[in-house]
């Protein structure tokens, strides 16, 4: 631990955040109270009867979890009453959620994954929470067109841990700093401040069965990074299955992590993961730390959402591999 600071008093010693240190504030202590409810269930959910489906199917055509839905019930409570954020946009939800009774000139969009992972919910894996923050036009209304603006808007960033230790990893854009749940005194404590990615790894992270579903390049890619020619294509596969979890290794030890497209009909690729609520925060962290996100082909941060559930596909890490990847041409 850095000299017992928590979450909330390092707040408010930042400086050249992207956004105001108050609002900061309000939003990143309804986040540490979400993650520490989050936390405290997913250790007794076995117990409590929360594993298991619901026999529901969300937006994106998966079967949903008791946990996701019960998580996604934790930010809409959370921010019920909390100023300044008046809107939410999730992976559990088809359509964004506003609290009209927030409608103010200064108010914010969270966009999150509230059970990042899922799939190892029961069996005791990895799991994390994603979210980012965006500013809300003055005098808005039930539209988003000012939410579906590029990456490079967000002014917070952030995931949640849930290992061993619950950890809280949270950019505004002066930096990656990390924090972690003492239970004893319930409070997320920081751990590391400024964190920097390394620029080259040694691991990389990716669903590999998948892959007779890639485009040829980036099979031609994985067969470089496997190929042990020499030290540095030595690279070892670290999946868990969380994109947290795995992006989090990128952070502190490098490599990447890469989810590509996958080939439909016509040779037209398709990506998987979410690029409101998964990709572009997480690749705003990674910049923050000296890494990139890429679609293989495009920065992530540059592009413009169409829609809040639109997906594209994910090279992400430290700057070296990510730059690799791209040499390949690995999304054609």
């Amino acid at each position: 631990m850095s000299g017992g600071i928590t979450l909330t008093r390092h707040i408010m010693t930042k400086s050249a955040t992207a956004i105001p240190a108050t609002d900061l504030a309000l939003i990143m202590e309804r986040i540490e109270l979400i993650a520490k409810r989050i936390a405290r269930e997913l250790a007794m959910a076995g117990l409590s009867g929360e594993l298991g489906y619901t026999g529901e199917t969300n937006v994106q055509g998966e079967k949903v979890k008791k946990l996701d839905q019960w998580g996604n019930q934790v930010f809409l409570d959370a921010f019920e009453h909390g100023y300044p954020v008046c809107s939410l946009i999730s992976e559990e939800m088809d359509e964004p959620h506003h609290y009209s009774v927030n409608y103010r000139d200064n108010s914010y969009c969270i966009l999150y994954d509230p059970i990042d992972g899922s799939s190892n919910t029961d069996v005791n894996g990895s799991l994390g929470t994603i979210f980012a923050v965006k500013k809300r036009a003055p005098g808005h209304s039930n539209g988003i067109d000012d939410i579906l603006v590029p990456g490079t808007q967000q002014l917070i960033a952030g995931y949640i841990l849930y290992g061993p230790a619950a950890q809280l990893v949270y950019t505004a854009g002066a930096g990656v700093d990390i924090f972690t749940l003492d239970r004893t005194l319930g409070e997320f404590m920081l751990w590391k401040e400024n964190v920097k990615m390394p620029a080259h790894g040694s691991t990389y992270a990716v669903n590999q069965a998948n892959a007779s579903k890639w485009h040829e390049e980036a099979r031609k890619f994985l067969a470089h990074i496997t190929s042990r020619k020499d030290k540095r294509t030595s690279y070892s596969l670290r999946y868990c299955g969380a994109f947290a979890a795995d992006f989090h290794r990128c952070l502190l030890e490098g490599g990447i992590y890469m989810y590509p497209g996958e080939v439909a009909e016509g040779g037209k690729a398709k990506g998987k993961l979410r690029l409101m609520y998964e990709l572009a925060p997480l690749s705003m962290l990674a910049e923050q730390a000296g890494g990139r996100g890429s679609t293989g082909k495009n920065r992530i941060l540059d592009i413009v959402a169409t829609a809040i559930h639109e997906r594209h596909p994910i090279y992400i890490g430290s700057a070296e591999e990510v730059a690799l990847a791209e040499s390949f041409k690995v999304e054609g």
